[in-house]
């Protein structure tokens, strides 16, 4: 089984070797490297070719203007020809080598269309110091209604999903990656499944301010979603999905 792992970059050459270094540390090999530039002017293109020939051939990369984050991944996804996809950011980096190995066997042990698992919020500048953890739970109906979402970061789908439902839908911004989880999952009932343990370690931005202006924005965006996909949602659930965001971007500031 070939797993597609998708990375999207503009100007990311502070931390892209990390992302690609824990990708070639993976126990699993049977994997297809897609890295998606924004025709970045620093040094992200040399680091890029610097690796390629590690992957022996499993590694392509384009390097072109797009419209931001989310038309980024969809050209990577229409790229993709692994049986799942995942995505992996350039800031971001697996926890351990045998992330990949345990996703594959839980796709080949399962009757599932796609998983989601843990992510560690850690400091931009230390990796070992962790700001916050998200720990995700297995999927019940009407569960998005209630404020649940997966991690995006640790969100594993068949490719034959994105074929059949689309990719991001670029309109809405920075909730681009809720739209389609809560499609995929709420609307066309895919089998999921929560694997419990950590995938990821994702970097925290070092500048808090505008974070809540963001969480707003994106609430916002998050109503778009529902409406877009005909479920109905609380005139109250912007308020639930709101406040415990808005209190982990307090402790960030705080500490």
């Amino acid at each position: 089984m070939k797993i597609s792992i998708i990375t999207t970059t503009y100007n990311s050459s502070a931390t892209i070797r990390d992302t690609i270094d824990s990708i070639l540390g993976q126990t699993y090999k049977d994997i297809e490297y897609i890295v998606v530039d924004g025709a970045s002017w620093d040094s992200t293109i040399d680091i890029l070719k610097e690796y390629e020939p590690k992957f022996e051939g499993k590694m392509r990369f384009i390097s072109e203007k797009d419209k931001g984050l989310y038309d980024a991944m969809n050209k990577g996804i229409s790229m993709a020809t692994g049986d799942i996809i995942g995505i992996l950011n350039s800031d971001d980096l697996y926890i351990d080598d045998k992330v990949l190995e345990d996703i594959v066997n839980t796709f080949t042990t399962h009757d599932i269309d796609c998983l989601y698992g843990n992510l560690h919020f850690v400091d931009r500048f230390n990796l070992n110091k962790i700001v916050r953890s998200w720990k995700g739970s297995q999927y019940k109906k009407g569960a998005y209604q209630k404020g649940w979402h997966p991690a995006h970061p640790t969100f594993y789908a068949k490719r034959i999903y994105y074929d059949k439902f689309g990719g991001f839908d670029i309109s809405l911004e920075i909730s681009a990656d809720f739209e389609l989880m809560l499609r995929f999952i709420e609307k066309h009932k895919l089998k999921s499944y929560f694997l419990d343990r950590y995938f990821v370690k994702m970097r925290l931005g070092g500048e808090s301010t505008g974070l809540i202006r963001k969480i707003i924005k994106g609430n916002k965006n998050v109503i778009k979603a529902f409406r877009k996909n005909g479920i109905k949602v609380s005139v109250f659930y912007p308020i639930r999905r709101l406040f415990p965001k808005i209190i982990s971007v307090i402790k960030q500031i705080l500490n």
